[in-house]
């Protein structure tokens, strides 16, 4: 037997634990920082911007500002604005710009949480691959695009669509009909809104479905339950709180969209709750219509209407971080 006396092997000195972070740690988190500060920097001038603009016009039009419908310039002989009898209201495009959203997520909504559920639990890949490619492509598409499509294609089937919905819905004061226009209505550019806001919403319901704890679904597999009483049991309590946050992204979209509303909607400044009436506007498309021939006052009203649809747009998304945070419980 060997009588060889191993020696022990020598102890690594200890380590020094520290909580300071590395230079790149500092440095990335720096640049993060900086990044997120620097969006609200932009909003924050943004808002004192609108705000510095319109401030004269809030001033001294008050709360008709927001209550009146007329927006009307008058002017003397020599061009110069009569501010006594010159009028700025906002009740019309407001309602406008309102209407026409609510249409567009009340189309988009089903049919984004459809195609998302296909998307994550139906769809074979290739064809999940495809559709994926070409929802995210029409995310991209510039908004005229959908306003071309919307007037020269989309409108006359639209159309057809409104009759119906009077024929068959005319009791509901929405859809009542005094004068048979239906060209060019809000009900038209909430459509064309909805076919706008279907890739959003689609994109941030299937991110959300696809995070579904894979657990709880093999453990509703394993009870017995079919693939559509996994998704109603599991997938869509699981998913509510983003479903409802996408909602309001496409929500926000559709609020603040110009030239696609501007190209299917008429523009007239007179309240009009009538969805399939060809008379409407919202604030957006109202400001790219008076902004061009627009003399120095004017554009100070307009300023400050873009200042109420930038704190109409802030108010819906602050109500939809609640909505969220109040619908934050997950499937069980």
């Amino acid at each position: 037997m060997s009588n060889d006396v191993i020696a022990p092997k020598s102890i690594p000195a200890k380590r020094e634990l520290t909580t300071v972070p590395r230079f790149s740690d500092r440095v990335f988190r720096g640049i993060v920082t900086g990044g997120g500060f620097s969006s609200l920097l932009i909003l924050g001038l943004i808002f004192a911007f609108l705000a510095y603009q319109g401030f004269s016009v809030l001033r001294s039009q008050g709360i008709h500002f927001i209550t009146g419908s007329a927006w009307e310039v008058v002017t003397d002989d020599s061009g110069n604005i009569i501010a006594s009898d010159t009028k700025f209201g906002l009740a019309a495009m407001l309602i406008g710009t309102m209407l026409c959203a609510i249409i567009a997520v009340v189309i988009a909504v089903p049919i984004s949480v459809l195609t998302s559920l296909y998307l994550t639990f139906y769809a074979p890949p290739f064809i999940k691959k495809i559709m994926i490619a070409v929802i995210d492509l029409m995310a991209a598409f510039p908004s005229i695009l959908f306003g071309l499509w919307g007037f020269f294609i989309l409108m006359p089937s639209v159309e057809y669509w409104a009759k119906l919905l009077h024929k068959y819905f005319g009791f509901i004061p929405f859809f009542k009909m005094e004068v048979p226009i239906y060209t060019r209505s809000p009900f038209v550019a909430g459509v064309v809104l909805a076919v706008m806001i279907i890739p959003i919403i689609t994109s941030v319901s299937r991110e959300i479905f696809s995070q579904t704890p894979l657990d709880r679904i093999q453990a509703a597999y394993a009870l017995g339950a079919t693939r559509w009483s996994m998704v109603k049991a599991v997938a869509l309590p699981y998913a509510r709180s983003g479903v409802v946050g996408g909602a309001m992204l496409g929500l926000g979209r559709a609020m603040g969209e110009t030239v696609a509303v501007y190209t299917v909607l008429n523009v007239v400044y007179q309240v009009n709750w009538h969805v399939l009436l060809g008379a409407g506007g919202n604030v957006a498309s109202m400001i790219l219509l008076k902004f061009g021939e627009a003399g120095p006052q004017e554009i100070k009203a307009l300023m400050a209407a873009g200042l109420v649809l930038f704190l109409l747009t802030l108010l819906v998304n602050s109500l939809a971080n609640l909505i969220v945070k109040s619908s934050g419980g997950k499937g069980r």
